[in-house]
């Protein structure tokens, strides 16, 4: 009797024992996923996992593959860091460069990527398009660069309008012409299937000026 219940004494402990194990283990994979979740993590230095890497100098050229050790003491040499700029390569890619420096630079084009894809603005034309219609994709037009904003000027021709393209350039020229005040053509309008297409940059800041829409007052 005395041995059974010791038994199952036993079995009850190590039973609570397996549970605290699994949430312990639970705890630690969710540890820290808060933190670099839908981040990319870099590693560098001593937290580089492989074996070997294939090396890129300071200088941006080829070193070869080398014992991950012995590319992390050259990297001390030059008072650098090894960084690992491709994981997925088979050996993982590294270079040795400034990582504070190299962060910044990833930021910086991160930025100016997302910002340059949120500010180009479009306005579509068309060939036989009325005055007023005109006026109103102009001050759309004028307030998007005046804003700051690049700008893609499209026009679209459709059946017949095909075999009269020179009034389609014609058009897109004037709203060029038009726009000059607050804005520039990046180049001349060009032909692409059905399309002429032209993209315009802003001016800058103080060389802007509004002609078809009124100043905002900030209130």
């Amino acid at each position: 009797m005395l041995v059974a219940k010791a038994l199952a004494w036993i079995a009850l402990l190590v039973l609570q024992g397996n549970l605290m194990a699994r949430q312990f283990s639970t705890y630690g994979q969710n540890r820290g996923k808060g933190k670099y979740q839908g981040k990319k993590y870099i590693r560098r230095n001593e937290r580089i996992r492989a074996l070997e890497v294939r090396l890129i100098g300071p200088d941006s050229k080829q070193i070869g593959v080398l014992p991950t050790n012995k590319a992390l003491n050259l990297a001390k040499t030059h008072g650098l860091d090894l960084v690992e700029v491709s994981a997925n390569a088979r050996p993982p890619v590294c270079r040795i460069l400034d990582f504070g420096k190299y962060k910044y630079e990833l930021s910086k084009k991160s930025k100016d990527s997302k910002q340059q894809t949120a500010k180009i603005k479009e306005v579509k034309l068309r060939v036989r398009i009325e005055q007023h219609d005109y006026m109103t994709k102009l001050r759309r037009a004028e307030d998007f660069l005046y804003k700051g904003h690049k700008l893609k000027m499209s026009l679209i021709f459709r059946g017949r309008e095909n075999e009269h393209k020179q009034l389609g350039f014609e058009i897109v020229n004037r709203a060029v012409n038009d726009l000059l005040h607050v804005g520039t053509k990046d180049s001349d309008p060009k032909l692409a299937g059905r399309n002429v297409l032209v993209t315009l940059s802003p001016l800058p800041t103080g060389k802007r000026a509004l002609k078809y829409n009124e100043v905002q007052e900030e209130s």
